[in-house]
């Protein structure tokens, strides 16, 4: 594999991803597609530009996955070995608010994307998902592959109907897709309207948490690090037509998540404030692992107890990248440095 296409490349995962992937293997180089809309960060990947070796091996495109003409010239045949699809409309609370840009992007982008893959005889493709596809779980049980498929929010079931997309064209096209699904990440450059970036910012504020409802809704975290090894795993040694969870083996509440922010803080629970929960608000999500770690010999490498004070670390040390975020002053990266129009 020489040449891959990233899609979302300038989102938290993705960058992570394509670090991860330059880094790993030198003889590799990336295209990076993305349409910088607000949570598309071009920071995040800013410094490759200051390593030579990497900057020859990485260039970005700015487009639209629901483009298809655009599309179709990037994705020529014989040109791109594989396609990793990142690209997604990722926020719940976003897609409470307004359901269209997720229907839009996430199953309308996904299905032009399949179409142009298979124009260009592309001979791999991995659909990045999530564990929220699966729906809410009790106090017990682990969603497998085999769990049927019940989203409850607006995002979720876009990401339900582009998984199933793709199972449609493996099946019907013999479209060789892998899709992954995994549990919540955190990690450097998440967008900092997620819960980690959010209230490790709030609270070296001194601002409020607000955390939903009575806090006790459980999420399995994993560290993003340890979700992109496992996506490159299913890149290259994963079965066409099978679907790989991967997860961090460490469920929390979100009040003990918020404790454990606030103690490597060394701030007071006084900045807790509960508010009224989410609508539909999953009580909990647990990922079994287990295909993932036999077929791809894939097993979490970073424990939950030194990734978040990683974490926590490299947000207190980026200080300014999250102003920038916050101030808006990060859309404007592209246009400073090339003269695009954002």
């Amino acid at each position: 594999m020489k040449r891959i296409l990233v899609t979302g490349g300038c989102g938290f995962i993705g960058s992570n991803f394509i670090r991860h992937e330059l880094a790993t293997y030198p003889e590799l180089s990336i295209i990076n597609l993305d349409k910088l809309t607000y949570a598309g960060n071009p920071e995040n990947l800013a410094d490759l530009a200051n390593d030579p070796a990497l900057a020859a091996r990485y260039e970005f495109a700015r487009g639209d996955i629901c483009d298809r003409e655009f599309l179709t010239g990037l994705l020529q045949p014989g040109g791109i070995d594989a396609v990793v699809h990142f690209a997604a409309e990722s926020h719940v609370d976003r897609s409470i608010l307004d359901s269209g840009p997720f229907v839009q992007t996430n199953i309308v982008g996904t299905q032009v994307l399949l179409d142009c893959c298979r124009q260009a005889g592309i001979s791999r493709y991995v659909q990045v998902s999530t564990d929220e596809v699966y729906g809410s779980l009790g106090d017990d049980g682990k969603f497998t592959e085999e769990t049927p498929l019940a989203p409850n929010s607006p995002y979720s079931a876009s990401k339900t109907a582009a998984d199933l997309l793709v199972r449609a064209y493996f099946h019907t096209f013999g479209f060789p897709a892998v899709t992954t699904r995994c549990s919540n990440n955190y990690g450097p450059y998440q967008f900092p309207e997620k819960l980690i970036p959010l209230f490790i910012s709030n609270a070296s504020q001194d601002q409020p948490l607000p955390v939903y409802g009575t806090g006790l809704n459980v999420r399995d975290w994993i560290h993003v690090l340890d979700h992109c090894r496992g996506i490159d795993a299913a890149l290259r040694r994963g079965t066409p037509g099978e679907v790989y969870n991967f997860g961090g083996d460490c469920e929390l509440t979100n009040l003990d998540l918020t404790y454990s922010l606030l103690e490597a803080l060394g701030k007071p629970k006084t900045l807790i404030k509960y508010v009224a929960d989410r609508p539909g608000h999953d009580h909990r999500y647990a990922i079994d692992a287990t295909k993932a770690k036999r077929e791809l010999d894939w097993e979490p490498q970073v424990t939950f107890r030194e990734g978040l004070k990683q974490t926590v670390e490299w947000y207190q040390a980026n200080t300014d990248w999250i102003a920038r975020i916050k101030s808006g002053e990060y859309l404007s990266y592209y246009e400073r440095q090339y003269g695009a129009r954002l």
